[in-house]
């Protein structure tokens, strides 16, 4: 249960393990959904009411431990992309100081590197001046259900626009030679026996199931995709998505759903959107993390460490798990049902919390 500190003069609550665990579930999914994570952890504690809403009424204050708290969520959503992304995300970094030591930018790595560094700066720069005043002003239930609502209108209307939009030519791919039997790997030769054991097999198979992970688009940027960003994306529609990025800072705007839409504006695929846009929250939200640190480690953090370790457990599997369920998703899917859901709840929590 939520105990009272009547020596606060505002009345600090302490959550307990359940709701810990609930609300790191919450972040890790809506966080990386286009939906918003830091407006359904003021709108879904509020419609339950209770205990659950004291502490939505705590995030209005400008210190306080449920603060404290969601620092230590979103770290746990930043380390998720990471994880997931590793081998991308090193890849990245030294093409960032290849190109750095070269004084010139040479591959697409590079390129999409330096994007993602110029993204950053708009976000980074506006976090840094408002972040701390807007989540104490509309950290409200009914400002929350506002901007949740103009969520769905952005991620409609970034559907309405791609429907409309002129074709974007694919970006052209190297031919494949055709496979023959004598180029064929021996276990795609019909009545051929599976690869030999050893380091030839384990590479096969290390290759097959690269490629499997591949034709599920759970890579996050390959080499057909750094062609299309690199093809589709200029210097300045980087810096406005980056800036674009900064409507996250409204409780109910999502991060990732702005700057899908500015893919798709630019042409991009909904599945390179999607990466793009990881690509891009991962550096802000963990940069964002890391500043509020010393509030979990000081004073605000007493009686709540323990929460936060759960809280952030659970909101790297939560987080892993959309990751996993989004890169299937928009290989064929779009923002739509997305739209809806945010118009839908926006408008439901907007009666809710505006007239009863």
């Amino acid at each position: 249960m939520l105990a009272t500190a009547t020596t606060h003069p505002a009345a600090i609550y302490h959550m307990d393990f359940l709701q810990a665990i609930v609300l790191g579930l919450i972040q890790g999914v809506y966080e990386l959904f286009p939906l918003s994570s830091l407006g359904h952890t003021v709108l879904i504690p509020s419609w339950i009411g209770g205990n659950w809403a004291l502490l939505v009424k705590q995030e209005s204050l400008s210190e306080s431990p449920y603060l404290a708290f969601v620092v230590a969520l979103h770290l746990a959503n930043a380390i998720a992309l990471v994880l997931f992304y590793l081998k991308e995300w090193v890849r990245l970094i030294v093409a960032f100081f290849r190109s750095l030591v070269r004084r010139r930018i040479e591959t697409d790595t590079e390129r999409l590197a330096w994007l993602i560094v110029v993204a950053t700066i708009p976000v980074g720069i506006l976090g840094l001046l408002l972040e701390h005043t807007f989540r104490t002003f509309f950290a409200k239930p009914l400002a929350a259900a506002l901007f949740l609502t103009v969520n769905g209108v952005i991620l409609a209307a970034g559907e309405w626009y791609r429907r409309r939009a002129p074709a974007t030519p694919a970006t052209p791919a190297t031919p494949a030679t055709p496979a023959t039997p004598a180029t064929r790997p021996a276990a795609e030769t019909p009545g051929s026996p599976e690869p030999a054991p050893g380091p030839a097999g384990a590479d096969a198979a290390r290759g097959g199931a690269m490629s499997r992970l591949r034709d599920e688009h759970l890579v996050a940027i390959d080499e057909e995709a750094e062609r299309a960003l690199n093809a589709q994306i200029s210097w300045w529609s980087t810096l406005w998505i980056g800036a674009a990025q900064s409507l996250a800072l409204l409780a109910g705007i999502s991060r990732e759903g702005v700057a899908m839409v500015g893919g798709l504006y630019r042409g991009l695929s909904h599945e390179n959107a999607m990466r793009f846009a990881f690509l891009l929250s991962a550096p802000v939200i963990f940069a964002a993390g890391a500043l509020k640190v010393p509030d979990l480690l000081g004073p605000l953090g007493s009686g709540i460490r323990g929460q936060a370790i759960a809280g952030a457990a659970a909101a790297v599997v939560a987080s892993l798990a959309a990751i996993f369920f989004l890169a299937r998703y928009f290989k064929s899917h779009t923002l739509r049902p997305f739209a809806v859901y945010s118009v839908l709840f926006g408008v439901a929590s907007i009666i809710r919390f505006g007239f009863f």
